[in-house]
């Protein structure tokens, strides 16, 4: 949510999305997760941004081998920093900025891109599926349900803590109030 309350324009979008292809009378579901590609594309350029953790799980090469122009011994443990890789300037177009569009007709295709907030290929985690659907679901519910906003003029803070998974240093603190139209929905929770 720290993202698009600093873009508010892509708030606006995201909800659009909801609105059209979920509708107000009922909250989003899962197989409504395929009819909103722009919801996904936020959530995708978040974790491209700020990973769950920045580091993929260690893992030990077999063999000698060569990677980057790098001579790996064998039995030499590796960890990839996804997080580099996500702000690479030669591996993404301006690396530093929030631009969900990036992601724009690549459904599926992401991970071809150097995306791995979850590793890649046979050692990719098993439950990134599931936590893209948690997390698709969990903000369309926020962004169909409620109206937003930032409790001051200043952009929400981004600057990361310490700790395995880079938390916040500053925890969101936001302003919310139900959306009218959603009232009757909300009321039968």
């Amino acid at each position: 949510m720290s993202l698009p309350l600093n873009y508010h324009v892509l708030l606006k979008k995201a909800r659009a999305e909801l609105n059209h292809h979920v509708g107000l009378d009922h909250l989003a579901e899962e197989p409504d997760l395929v009819k909103l590609p722009y919801l996904l594309c936020i959530i995708n350029e978040t974790l491209r941004l700020f990973p769950a953790a920045p580091f993929l799980v260690p893992h030990e090469s077999s063999d000698y081998c060569t990677i980057g122009g790098y001579d790996v011994p064998s039995t030499t443990m590796l960890i990839v920093n996804a997080s580099t890789i996500h702000r690479d300037a030669k591996v993404w177009e301006d690396p530093e900025s929030f631009r969900p569009e990036r992601f724009e007709g690549l459904e599926g295709e992401v991970e071809a891109y150097n995306f791995i907030p979850f590793g890649q290929g046979r050692r990719s985690s098993p439950g990134a599926g599931l936590a893209k659907r948690v997390m698709g679901l969990a903000l369309a519910t926020l962004i169909q349900c409620f109206e937003w906003e930032r409790i001051s003029e200043e952009e929400v803070d981004l600057i990361e803590g310490t700790g395995l998974t880079m938390p916040k240093v500053e925890p969101l603190e936001a302003m919310c109030k139900a959306r009218e139209c959603m009232l009757n929905v909300l009321s039968k929770l």
